[in-house]
Order: C-alpha cells, then structure tokens, then sequence
C-alpha cells in the first residue's frame, strides 16, 4: 500500500472526513501553497527536530507563513540545542524522507516517542492542511479532527506560543 493510501486509511478508520487535493511534487511550503489557492485552511509547516543528544524528538507544526525561533522554542518547551534531525532519523522515526514531514508521520512511529506541539496562532482556524506523506497531495482536515487523529494514535499534544 502506497503511503498516502495508508493516511487515507487511518482517516477512514477513526471516521475522520478529509478532501485531497493532488498536485505535482512540492518540496517547499510555497510550492504547495501554490496549488491550493483559493481553497480555505492554514497551510501548516511541519518540523521534525531533536535535541543536542539526539535522545527526544518534536514534531512542531504551525502556519506555514511563520518563521520559527528555534531558540524561544528551546525555552518554552526546557530543550536545549534543539535542531531539525537528520533525514536518516526522519526515514527511521517517521519513514518519510526529507521534504513530505507532516502529521501523519505519526503513523509510523510506533515508538510513540515523538513529542507533538502545535502553534496556538493556527488553532482558532476550521481547517488545516497537510501532505498526505507524499508531497503530491494536500489532506484537509478539521482542527478538531486533527486533535481526534492525534487522540486516536495515543499522543498527547501540547500547545505553545511560538
């Protein structure tokens, strides 16, 4: 099974509504954006981080039109070195390469050891999007089903103020 089949999956299980829209390939937040004009939903940045040891992991998702401040991000969430992790840890934390980083990653880590924060700024929209771990489809979802999604798979989530 292709890995945005298994997204559409996990969704159609836990009885989440979803739209696709398919696109070529976007490696880039601008890039996607692109093919989705128009259409209502923040565009979300995803960001697969870890700390100096290489011992924690973080999922950070937030508008796509926000620059992240890795530095506030280490003092709000007690890290300390906190940068983007290899694409060798991505493909074996989340199976993704480098560029298709979203939610549904999640998915896949069956050690449940990432930590998942969400931006507050995003939260008060209906809709969010993200690639269906491919980089040729954009999912829309409810915010309250995105919160449903990562209920579903058993991870807490914690909101920050970035």
């Amino acid at each position: 099974m292709e890995p945005y089949q298994v997204v559409y999956e996990a969704l159609r299980r836990m009885g989440i509504p979803y739209e696709v829209v398919e696109h070529p390939p976007a490696l880039t937040t601008e890039e996607a954006d692109s093919y989705i004009e128009g259409k209502e939903g923040v565009r979300t940045k995803t960001l697969f981080l870890c700390n100096r040891k290489r011992t924690a992991f973080f999922l950070v998702i937030m508008d796509d039109r926000k620059r992240l401040d890795m530095k506030k991000l280490s003092e709000i969430i007690n890290e300390k070195g906190i940068s983007f992790c290899s694409p060798e840890k991505l493909k074996e934390k989340m199976s993704l390469p480098p560029g298709v980083v979203s939610i549904f990653g999640l998915l896949n880590n069956h050690e449940r050891d990432i930590r998942v924060y969400l931006d507050k700024e995003m939260l008060s929209e209906k809709t969010m999007t993200f690639h269906a771990n491919d980089n040729t489809k954009t999912v829309f979802i409810s915010t309250e089903d995105m919160y449903k999604f990562l209920k579903e798979l058993g991870y807490e989530y914690f909101v920050i103020d970035l």
